[in-house]
């Protein structure tokens, strides 16, 4: 093994930093879930998080940050964190359940490969607005008497 230089120290701490933010901005999103009793929750959310961020931060090192595979990875991380997202949609009779906790999978997917990118005013918005999302709208359908989309 080599030894860390000055240079890969500060890589190794960036990259615990960013998986850090990763996991903050997924943490609230999870918690907000656990205490819904949903089907996913505070384990679940960070870690789409901290993994999608490691994708990224990954296929930077290996194929550089200017490479159009860059692509690819993306592509792969919204196929993948869709197909988690699928498992949580639930069907009864005519009606489907799980698709606020599938699209907050999905958000918080976009979120870890945003901060792995260093795009993190845009983790932070998206981490922000899906957060807000959920504990609002079921204030909103409590008060106007509609079913949540979820048991």
């Amino acid at each position: 093994m080599l030894p860390l230089t000055v240079t890969s120290m500060w890589e190794v701490l960036g990259h615990l930093a960013s998986l850090a933010i990763a996991y903050i901005f997924a943490f609230p999103i999870g918690w907000d879930r656990e205490r819904e009793e949903r089907s996913a929750g505070l384990r679940t959310f960070p870690l789409v998080a901290l993994a999608s961020c490691s994708f990224v931060l990954v296929a930077v090192k290996v194929l550089g940050a200017e490479s159009q595979s860059q692509a690819r990875i993306l592509e792969g991380l919204l196929t993948g964190v869709g197909f988690i997202g699928g498992g949580a949609i639930l069907k009864h009779g005519g009606k489907a359940s799980g698709t606020a906790t599938a699209a907050s999978l999905w958000a918080t997917g976009a979120l870890g490969a945003a901060v792995g990118y260093g795009l993190y005013d845009i983790a932070a918005i998206v981490g922000l607005g899906t957060f807000l999302t959920l504990r609002s709208s079921r204030a909103i359908k409590s008060a106007s008497g509609a079913r949540a989309d979820e048991p």
